[in-house]
């Protein structure tokens, strides 16, 4: 049976490569869902309610993009990381601990998707050599997405 990759008309060594720094980006997503998910359990003070309610929307943002990133690993011919000490090795997000003010959690996630932006604009150049049409339309979606969300949640600091 021909491999994934030439029935899909991509380049094997390159796709390699895509989906090899798209694990660190499923790594880096997960430690930016449990980051999220702290910070919607122990926000505190007078953002609370809208805070709240707005890392539970992300936090659903990020699960459903960790699940199309991984199946894009698996459709590249690859296996996705799938174990907590896999992603803390290769993840380029720190996990947070003890934040629940307004200011530390969204400049912590701030940070965190700048991070994720980055390793999406790292993927792109991969993905082009590869001829992978598939992973350029997924990262280019997730980079509009973000950037807006980085101005929102700017413009929230202010």
């Amino acid at each position: 049976m021909k491999k994934i990759t030439e029935i899909l008309g991509l380049k094997e060594n390159e796709s390699a490569a895509v989906a090899s720094k798209l694990n660190v980006l499923l790594a880096s997503y997960q430690v930016y869902y449990q980051n999220l998910r702290g910070f919607h359990w122990n926000i505190k003070g007078d953002r609370f309610f809208s805070l709240h309610a707005k890392f539970e929307e992300l936090y659903g943002d990020a699960v459903e993009k960790i699940d199309e990133v991984a199946e894009r690993i698996l459709t590249l011919g690859a296996s996705p990381l799938h174990s907590f000490d896999d992603y803390m090795k290769v993840s380029a997000i720190k996990a947070e601990v003890n934040k629940s003010d307004a200011v530390s959690t969204i400049s912590a996630t701030l940070d965190n998707v700048s991070t994720l932006i980055k390793i999406e604009r790292e993927v792109l150049p991969l993905a082009e050599a590869a001829n992978d049409e598939g992973t350029l339309a997924l990262m280019s979606d997730y980079i509009s997405q973000q950037e807006k969300l980085v101005w929102m949640l700017t413009s929230f600091m202010k």
